[in-house]
């Protein structure tokens, strides 16, 4: 399948940016008459045929349209702290992605090592692996948000903070509520102070374990998402 991201696709006919329409008939060697898919990144998955193969502007025509295409039930928030080596948040971004999240936010903390993030370049990373995973939405990158502010804005669903002190921390297949939406903060290579673990608790969140193993911060992200989507997955099934 060649999948083509185009999130101001509206009408029956469409012509694909310059870079993918190169990549098109340049690199995938396409023809008139071809098929390929497009996605919106809002749910809307498109057939499309190639009708005037040109590899600056290349024209296609949609012979089926998708709409909620994978749509959920519940929704996916992790807020995280982006890591030094900004190759491991994109680590997390990516993987993400492909296993399902619906919202990223990064985290500045007191412990944050790196407090400027380029949200351009972090965009593509998502866009590749939402085409890689054949996914129809887009998941929503905001801009660094301070925890503060983050943790004291009102939020509807589950809210969880995993940290690594000494707690009376609840599993994930404890506190989550399935099909709820869920947020879960996950802090810097350092771990939250004991301040904002404190400041979140009173705000409503509940103190998470990830496990036994103390991870990295990347990992814990990605082990969260994938866990939630673990737990809602067994419950559709044993309905």
């Amino acid at each position: 399948m060649h999948l083509f991201y185009t999130p101001d696709i509206t009408g029956n006919e469409y012509t694909l940016p310059e870079e993918e329409s190169k990549h098109c008939i340049k690199v995938l060697r396409l023809e008139a008459g071809d098929r390929v898919s497009l996605i919106d990144g809002k749910g809307g998955f498109y057939t499309c045929e190639i009708i005037q193969p040109n590899a600056k502007r290349c024209e296609v025509k949609c012979i089926e349209k998708i709409e909620h295409y994978g749509q959920r039930e519940f929704r996916v928030h992790i807020a995280i702290a982006p890591t030094k080596n900004i190759e491991r948040i994109e680590w997390f971004l990516e993987k993400c992605t492909e296993i399902g999240i619906d919202e990223i936010t990064p985290l500045l903390c007191e412990h944050s090592e790196r407090k400027i993030i380029k949200p351009d370049r972090l965009e593509k990373v998502i866009v590749s692996a939402m085409k890689q995973s054949l996914k129809a939405y887009l998941p929503e990158l905001h801009p660094m948000t301070p925890f503060d502010d983050f943790v004291q804005a009102r939020r509807e669903g589950v809210k969880c903070i995993a940290h690594c002190d000494e707690d009376n921390k609840k599993r994930l297949d404890e506190a989550y509520l399935p099909d709820q939406p869920i947020t879960i903060l996950i802090g810097p290579e350092g771990d939250f102070s004991s301040r904002e673990i404190e400041l979140a608790k009173n705000n409503g969140f509940i103190p998470l374990t990830l496990g036994e193993s103390r991870l990295r911060t990347e990992t814990a992200g990605i082990v969260a998402c994938h866990s939630i989507n673990f737990i809602q997955e067994t419950r559709v099934k044993h309905d």
